[in-house]
């Protein structure tokens, strides 16, 4: 779908990668890129439909790297949706990319869905007959016979190299951008405990070797802090959560190049859980995860191990009167990151971790006019965010 030529005037343009911002600034978008960013008065409006921030910060569209537009979660509203039909699904699920795109998120990365509505929604997306963000998607979560996830529809439970290594080749087959796989036990499960290892050397061996051989990578959902060194010792690219992550281990997945993607926000979130009706034993789970998950995120930051964004709840969801993805970042910035880090996590880096480094995450000519205008720098201060001005994506406003 075509875009109209913009010229968003009379802002400041976030450098995320210093955390300087230009005041004074003006961007012309034009065929859903960054055409020019110049001062004001020097960047031509020829042509464009001209938008006054009134001083607004520009940076970047929100890139969430763990979503699933389609979750169901044990609990009252989980029962509701149980037995849901395809077209259901992805009325859903288009319902809820339009959400996420609203709040600012102009990219995400599914990490578990029902085969293959992702698909289906990154295709139509892309194609402009549904708005949402850019998807990226690691198709149906990948488990071992009764492994985490087991029962959410969609999941593949595989067990032994082959089974691991056939199953990978299944969803890559599909096009899936990523292949996910569960490694340990979760919150979610009622008959597992987050410390529970559940692949073996060589079941993880064998899923990494393959999606490698095809070019793509792959994340765990993962918990305790051996499972996640024998995965990073078997060339994992991502991992997701990393709940019981110590210091030796985050020393390692820095020295590997290894990626994490917090989600801290699911071991504290009591509203959302109340909200969702969920059983008392998730809701126990989860709060007694919280210190230890909180001090894993402290130790990937001090060990200087490569972070993105990434929530596990819809990327809009009502949190601390802002939305979780926001207060994911707040929550970084309380575990030691500098603010202008934190913004990198969602922006510069999470395009790295998602091999959109070039194309994404960054406001400057060339690059995909995925943008987001916010009150004050958050660079400084994080919670900026909190106050969205305006969204853009593909060189549209959306909101």
């Amino acid at each position: 779908m075509s875009s109209e030529a913009l010229l968003l005037d009379n802002c400041g343009v976030l450098d995320v990668r210093t955390g300087a911002v230009a005041s004074g600034s003006a961007v012309r978008l034009e065929g859903g890129r960054i055409e020019l960013v110049g001062a004001v008065g020097e960047v031509s409006a020829d042509g464009a439909r001209r938008i006054d921030l009134a001083g607004a910060t520009m940076l970047p569209g929100l890139i969430n790297c763990h979503v699933h537009f389609g979750l169901v979660l044990p609990g009252t509203a989980g029962d509701e949706l149980r037995g849901e039909s395809e077209s259901a699904l992805a009325l859903r699920m288009a319902a809820n990319a339009r959400a996420a795109l609203r709040c600012g998120i102009t990219t995400v990365r599914l990490v578990g869905e029902r085969p293959y509505a992702d698909l289906a929604l990154r295709s139509s997306i892309a194609r402009g007959e549904t708005e949402g963000p850019r998807i990226l998607t690691a198709g149906p979560l990948i488990v071992c016979t009764g492994g985490h996830g087991w029962d959410i529809p969609g999941s593949v439970e595989a067990d032994g190299a082959d089974g691991l290594r056939q199953a990978a080749r299944a969803q890559l087959k599909h096009g899936v951008d990523w292949i996910k796989i569960a490694i340990s036990g979760g919150i979610a499960g009622q008959n597992e405990a987050i410390g529970d290892a559940q692949l073996t050397r060589d079941e993880l061996a064998a899923a990494v070797e393959t999606a490698h051989a095809w070019g793509k990578q792959v994340t765990a959902h993962a918990g305790p802090a051996e499972a996640i060194r024998t995965a990073v010792e078997c060339g994992i690219d991502c991992i997701e959560h990393g709940y019981f992550l110590t210091r030796d281990v985050c020393d390692l997945m820095a020295e590997q190049g290894t990626w994490l993607v917090p989600t801290v926000n699911v071991s504290r979130a009591v509203a959302f859980y109340e909200k969702i009706g969920a059983p008392p034993w998730l809701v126990k789970k989860a709060l007694e995860s919280g210190r230890l998950h909180f001090a894993a995120l402290q130790h990937a930051i001090a060990a200087g191990v490569s972070i993105a964004l990434g929530t596990d709840m819809l990327p809009d969801e009502p949190f601390d009167g802002t939305t979780v993805t926001v207060r994911e970042l707040e929550f970084y910035v309380d575990a030691g990151m500098s603010p202008a880090e934190a913004v990198r996590s969602g922006t510069l880096r999470a395009a790295e971790l998602l091999g959109l480094a070039g194309e994404i995450g960054v406001v400057e000519p060339g690059y995909a006019a995925d943008l987001i205008a916010v009150a004050g720098n958050p660079a400084h201060d994080i919670s900026a965010l909190r106050e969205l001005r305006l969204v853009v994506a593909g060189g549209r406003v959306v909101g």
